[in-house]
């Protein structure tokens, strides 16, 4: 399948649009998942069909379901919240390769420390209005000070999926 994207500015549609987290806690027991409700973002389609763009969380707005969770995740043992409230991940380039993959090159911030990181998403729909885009990934929260492991109940990686639907902006 090979699919030309337009040109032109894309805003990213924050009802259609998911970033969920999940994390084994528990010595690997428990899968704590959680979505942040806050999500914004827009991107540039360029002529030669590279993209860039941003998307930004809000890292207050991490919902695992459990108030006092939650609470902890906002505090400066995890997100930091009150210093750091957004959590971006900048777009350098985003190219469509083989058939619906897009390699994503970035910059991912969290706490204020930012941290290069390539993706690999999907191109699962796109026509000339919207497009949408899913990834999985890994993130190792250790390299963005979240080092908080009591009793070493925390250990790993924290997987990150996304299901971003963006909407072609009207050009004047």
């Amino acid at each position: 399948m090979t699919v030309a994207v337009e040109t032109g500015t894309w805003q990213l549609d924050t009802v259609a649009s998911t970033v969920a987290v999940r994390h084994k806690t528990f010595w690997g027991l428990v899968t704590v998942k959680g979505t942040f409700a806050a999500v914004n973002g827009k991107g540039e389609v360029r002529p030669d069909g590279s993209a860039v763009g941003t998307i930004t969380l809000d890292a207050a707005s991490l919902d695992t379901r459990n108030a006092k969770r939650d609470e902890h995740l906002r505090s400066a043992d995890f997100f930091d919240a009150a210093n750091h409230p957004e959590i971006t991940f900048a777009v350098r380039s985003a190219e469509l390769r083989d058939g619906d993959e897009v390699h994503v090159v970035g910059q991912l911030t969290v706490r204020g420390i930012s941290r290069a990181k390539s993706v690999t998403a999907r191109l699962v729909g796109a026509d000339d209005r919207s497009l949408t885009l899913d990834a999985e990934f890994t993130v190792d929260r250790e390299q963005f000070a979240m080092g908080w492991n009591q009793l070493g109940m925390i250990r790993g990686l924290t997987t990150v999926a996304t299901t971003l639907r963006f909407t072609r902006t009207a050009t004047a």
